[in-house]
């Protein structure tokens, strides 16, 4: 589509994103809350809705719901009540979803986005609410019929619905980001959109710009990935811009995304809301919160994404990327916290978190939780460089190795390797008289006003030394000797 058609219209995007939590079992049952199960095993009359069982609320749930408000800054409700929400599907055993109608655990609020330019953007949220997943039909391993796996009939959910305040897939994209950021931070979900622990439908609509009225909006489901979620977005935001200007008539409708074929295609219908025939849940008592309650789950929320990337880039005047990069996974940030507990050299921290730590995990698929160096061994490697006792070249290439491989110190593997580095003049003196006596030719050239080769020398000049000579001292002594000549 040119970019110039385009241009003449408005795009209004919301997401409702579902969050599966993290809880040892079911929302109102005691049935195991596990992915991976044989189908059809973690069940009972509970989750099955045989006549005569009753829900009993999983306090785990309330306060994974308050967690997730308080870092979104929603109002929590204090008083919760619970709905039917009825529909017929095969792999929903009870016929209905017993979810919050009228009154979300958590209203308004926001999630602030950060664009490839640096640019920040709040994305309100108008509210979260808690409700239990369906089953899975299954449609890909049996030719003639469709198999039903009742494990996550009952899993517990957060839905998260937010403003339509974006306005292109790419502020979808850091903004589903940024919430599954959020939940894994809290530990209360993994955020697996893969595995289905995660799901995002997008609402989407078109409209001419300065037209006093949203265009007519459709819902896209069934995407398995954050970029799957932005392609979806791209083709319907092309889809229904063209079809306006073909002066067709969007429908309000559920679609579906083909990730392979990267196009939406028309599902149903969409449902109104009198369309669940929503009713209060009979069997579950009204819930009152109590101000104690958040404020002692305030006490125990860890560190967020957002007031740490301000802390190290406004406090430890960290660069936007590094600060970006640490915060991206809770494990690095939390071992970049503890790093920080034992040096003051926050840029160095970060360098070696970045660089050779990473380096590590990638090359043998671990996580940071795996990562066999404590931080204060780290930093005790990085006291090493700051004090002028080894340089960083040996520290990554030499010492480095051997704290993965030994219990020893930083400073013991030093030694014992006799990779302190040589600050004496006269140390220093004896190496650059071998990189003149071995480089006449290069010598000339210097002399003759090719500046340029001080680099060479200095490569030189570590290279004779082993590594070991004080780069900005031989540095020093080396261009004093040289202009000298």
């Amino acid at each position: 589509m040119e970019n110039k058609l385009q241009d003449r219209y408005e795009i209004v995007i919301g997401l409702e994103v579902h969050a599966q939590m993290l809880t040892k079992s079911k929302a109102y049952s005691t049935d195991c809350n596990e992915f991976g199960a044989q189908p059809n095993s973690n069940v009972s009359v509970v989750s099955l809705g045989h006549p005569g069982t009753l829900p009993v609320m999983n306090k785990k749930t309330v306060e994974y719901a308050i967690r997730l408000g308080l870092s979104c800054n929603s109002e929590i409700a204090r008083n919760q009540y619970f709905a039917r929400k009825n529909y017929f599907y095969p792999d929903l055993p009870k016929g209905y979803q017993i979810t919050q109608d009228k009154t979300p655990i958590c209203v308004g609020g926001y999630v602030i986005i950060k664009d490839e330019q640096g640019k920040e953007k709040s994305i309100g949220i108008t509210r979260i609410h808690m409700e239990e997943d369906a089953g899975k039909s299954i449609h890909d391993v049996d030719v003639f019929d469709t198999l039903v796996d009742l494990n996550r009939a009952g899993v517990p959910l957060l839905e998260i619905v937010s403003e339509p305040d974006m306005s292109s897939s790419s502020e979808a994209y850091y903004y589903l980001t940024e919430v599954r950021k959020l939940v894994r931070y809290l530990e209360i979900c993994d955020g697996n959109m893969e595995e289905g622990s995660l799901r995002c439908d997008a609402n989407v609509s078109v409209n001419l710009k300065g037209a006093k009225e949203f265009g007519t909006k459709v819902e896209v489901k069934n995407m398995n990935s954050i970029r799957n979620v932005q392609r979806a977005i791209d083709f319907e935001v092309k889809r229904q811009i063209e079809l306006l200007e073909n002066g067709g008539v969007i429908a309000q409708e559920t679609r579906s995304f083909d990730a392979l074929k990267g196009l939406t295609i028309s599902m149903r219908t969409k449902e109104a809301a009198n369309d669940y025939r929503y009713f209060p849940e009979p069997d579950l008592q009204p819930l009152v919160i109590l101000q104690e309650q958040i404020d002692a789950i305030a006490k125990e929320m860890p560190p967020l994404p957002r007031n740490l990337y301000l802390k190290y880039t406004q406090e430890f005047g960290l660069s936007d990327y590094d600060a970006m990069n640490i915060t991206d996974s809770k494990g690095i940030a939390l071992y970049y916290e503890s790093l920080l507990n034992h040096t003051k050299n926050a840029k160095s921290a970060a360098n070696w978190l970045m660089g050779e730590i990473k380096s590590y995990l990638n090359e043998n698929g671990v996580s940071i939780a795996e990562f066999p160096i404590a931080p204060d061994r780290i930093a005790s490697l990085i006291q090493l460089i700051d004090e002028g006792k080894v340089s960083s070249t040996i520290a990554g290439q030499r010492i480095f190795p051997q704290l993965i491989e030994t219990n020893k110190t930083p400073y013991a593997i030093a030694e014992e390797l006799n990779l302190f580095q040589d600050s004496g003049e006269d140390v220093i003196d004896a190496y650059i008289l071998k990189v003149i006596e071995g480089n006449p030719s290069e010598i000339e050239r210097y002399k003759a006003g090719d500046k340029q080769l001080i680099g060479f020398f200095m490569g030189q000049l570590m290279k004779v030394s082993g590594g070991k000579a004080d780069p900005k001292k031989a540095n020093s002594i080396l261009r004093n000797t040289l202009d000298n000549l």
